[in-house]
């Protein structure tokens, strides 16, 4: 039962280090979290099944980008 989620976990800790890294720097942090955000946002949309926190983390991100974030 471990290896399904480390493996999920790994795959998301993956697109967000590419995305990073093919931007190489960033003019602040919150242009980083923009694109933390959009990472995972595009990638929750590809999950078969969310994760368990994820609903308590689009909470947050709601809080953080208001109008802006759109739950689904």
């Amino acid at each position: 039962m471990i290896i399904p989620v480390t493996n999920a976990i790994e795959a998301l800790n993956s697109k967000l280090r590419r995305a990073v890294r093919t931007r190489g720097h960033f003019p602040s942090d919150d242009a980083a979290m923009k694109l933390l955000y959009l990472v995972l946002n595009h990638a929750a949309e590809d999950w078969k099944r969310p994760p368990r926190e994820w609903f308590e983390a689009k909470t947050q991100f709601a809080v953080v980008f208001g109008e802006r974030f759109v739950s689904q």
